[in-house]
């Protein structure tokens, strides 16, 4: 036989293999409605949560995410800019599903809610591929939390101890220092990745967080995520899931990581946004009942796992007004495993980082402390807010000296007290110094001063 019958036949069978899975067929749809955000497409049949393409004029295919559908309707949400849209365009759906990018690729690295870099460091490298709506772990499989985490705050460390795989609410009005703690933390706490994502907030305050806040050394072992408040809701739902993600990939490799999520607050807000868009209901202040479905997802794939990575999660949950009842404060408290409560009195006062000790909690202190730290921990805070609670007579001259035991003591204490409760934007506390200064503290003799201290 001939040598090019041979290569011949070789041709031809790998042209019979692929004719052999001929293409799927897609059925297109088109446009028909489009108010705000929302697009309205018949003709399409594809699942919730699918790709589309939607041909504009002049300007390049802009692509939606399924939403919704009623009877042949079916809704969209565009994850970028809308221009150029023309009634009866063509919407197509795509095979590939929202997915992020990983690798170790990611660190130092400042990227939007798709994946694609802000920062001038040239393209990613992604060594793998991640669902952004993973699925939840099996509540059985994740070990409990036993290991105590060095935030490198005092305040926290040794009266808010946190355990490894917590996940936590900061709760803050605005302008109270959250993003200076969350900053703070970076920095210092003892993980072996930060996964940060700010979702929803000022543009302004991207570049400024990244610089100022966290630093060269703290990005060295960062990955950002930004998706400012310019962007679609949809986009801002996908940079919360995109972050998430990221965490969960290095927490597979056995990583210690830190989520730290600016906030979760805007990541409901752009659901509620979504929601009402396609004619869902609003149930509770505005909020359709599926934001209060949606949180959960988010923040249940934070945690401790078999394999030993772990993901201890700080979530900023901005309460409006400072008000503590907000629906999504209130939701997040019965989701959480404890919270931080920022106050806006002592960050007027000068007090930073501003922790309100009587309203905060870690609900899995007990579980990653010792006995006599519990027993420090209780002490102290008697004798604060002994003295909280007697705030005015003394501060008016009201109260005699010598006439409770309890509250001579708490004003001997209180100025040390509030000093050990503040500490710089620059000065590390590690778990052990906090718990040797704590020690230090409570068990040295203290003379009351009833001079007036002022008001924090």
């Amino acid at each position: 036989m001939h040598p090019r019958s041979n290569i011949w036949k070789k041709r031809l069978a790998s042209y019979q293999h692929n004719l052999g899975e001929p293409p799927k067929l897609v059925a297109e749809g088109k446009l028909t409605r489009m108010v705000g955000l929302t697009l309205e497409a018949v003709g399409c049949q594809v699942a919730v949560g699918g790709r589309c393409l939607i041909s504009s004029i002049n300007s390049p295919p802009i692509e939606a995410e399924v939403v919704g559908f009623s009877g042949d309707k079916t809704y969209l949400m565009p994850s970028g800019e809308v221009k150029g849209i023309v009634p009866n365009a063509k919407v197509v759906p795509s095979a590939q599903a929202y997915e992020a990018l990983v690798g170790k690729d990611l660190l130092g690295r400042i990227i939007d809610g798709a994946g694609d870099p802000l920062d001038d460091k040239g393209p990613l490298v992604a060594e793998g591929r991640m669902p952004l709506n993973a699925r939840p772990l099996n509540p059985l499989r994740r070990p409990p939390i036993r290991a105590p985490l060095d935030v490198g705050v005092r305040a926290i460390n040794t009266l808010l101890t946190v355990g490894r795989g917590q996940r936590l609410g900061l709760f803050a009005g605005s302008g109270v220092g959250k993003s200076v703690l969350l900053g703070m933390m970076t920095r210092y706490t003892n993980a072996d990745v930060v996964v940060v994502g700010l979702i929803g907030e000022r543009g302004r305050e991207v570049k400024e967080f990244t610089d100022h806040i966290l630093g060269e050394a703290g990005m060295a072992r960062a990955v950002v995520v930004a998706t400012p408040a310019d962007n679609p809701p949809l986009m801002r739902m996908h940079g919360a899931m995109l972050a998430t993600s990221i965490a969960e990939y290095f927490r597979d490799q056995g990583k210690r990581v830190l989520l730290l999520m600016d906030s979760l607050t805007r990541y409901a807000q752009a659901q509620r946004e979504i929601a009402l868009a396609i004619g869902e209901p609003p149930a509770t202040k505005g909020y359709p009942p599926s934001v209060f479905a949606k949180l959960p997802q988010l923040v249940e794939r934070a945690g401790t796992i078999e394999s030993g990575g772990s993901i201890t999660a700080f979530y900023t949950v901005l309460t409006e007004g400072d008000d503590q009842q907000d629906p999504i404060a209130d939701a997040a408290r019965a989701i959480l495993d404890g919270h931080f409560v920022l106050s806006r009195k002592l960050a007027d006062a000068g007090h930073y980082p501003a922790i309100d000790i009587e309203a905060s909690i870690s609900r899995v202190m007990t579980e990653v402390t010792a006995e006599p730290h519990q027993k420090e921990v209780s002490r102290f805070k008697q004798l604060y807010s002994c003295y909280q609670q007697n705030r005015d007579l003394i501060n008016v001259g009201a109260y005699t000296k010598g006439s409770d035991p309890e509250i001579d003591e708490a004003i001997a204490f209180y100025p040390h007290l509030r000093d050990f409760l503040q500490q710089g934007i620059s000065e590390s506390v590690d778990l052990q110094s906090g718990l040797q200064q704590l020690s230090a503290l409570l068990n040295q003799p203290m003379t009351p001063s009833y001079d007036v201290v002022p008001a924090q």
